[in-house]
């Protein structure tokens, strides 16, 4: 059963909805209405995974002009700059019985390679300190502890640089 990696398409919503509810405790996750809101401005960053023709997981994220990732962003898609230096990574999920299948790297490479694509200046994400290494792997660079705090929880941020960040 093969995996197939897509850019995300409005029909998806409702199971990318569940997927994140599954993946995610209920303070950090995203609800069907904000991830529609979220691919409404930036549909070019939404990326699924499915098998079998069923989406078994997804990555989602929108451009900024931000080396690191603030709350603000998860609630508020007006904040998408389309010109942005960093693509940042907003979620990543794939439903346990999926894991461990290569799902989550295809879809993190498959992020890298729209930012590359774009020509920005590199990837940013938080996340929880067990998945530290496992950005490590990708080339991420540890910044230290977010002042993210999303959820209640204690995020790290992460950068995967792409290129030299140009001057203003």
């Amino acid at each position: 059963m093969a995996i197939i990696i897509r850019h995300t398409t409005p029909a998806d919503l409702p199971a990318l909805g569940r997927i994140e509810a599954a993946c995610f405790p209920a303070a950090e996750a995203a609800s069907e209405k904000t991830l529609t809101a979220r691919f409404a401005q930036f549909p070019s960053y939404f990326f699924t995974a499915e098998k079998n023709s069923v989406p078994v997981g997804f990555i989602n994220g929108m451009t900024t002009n931000c080396r690191t990732i603030c709350d603000e962003m998860f609630a508020d898609p007006a904040l998408y700059e389309p010109d942005g230096s960093y693509l940042a990574v907003f979620g990543l999920d794939v439903l346990q019985e999926h894991r461990r299948q290569g799902i989550a790297a295809a879809l993190v490479n498959a992020f890298i390679a729209q930012a590359r694509g774009e020509n920005r200046t590199g990837v940013i994400l938080t996340c929880k300190e067990h998945l530290i290494h496992y950005y490590e792997t990708f080339g991420f660079r540890r910044l230290g502890v977010s002042a993210s705090v999303h959820g209640g929880a204690v995020w790290y941020d992460m950068l995967l640089p792409l290129r030299e960040p140009t001057a203003d």
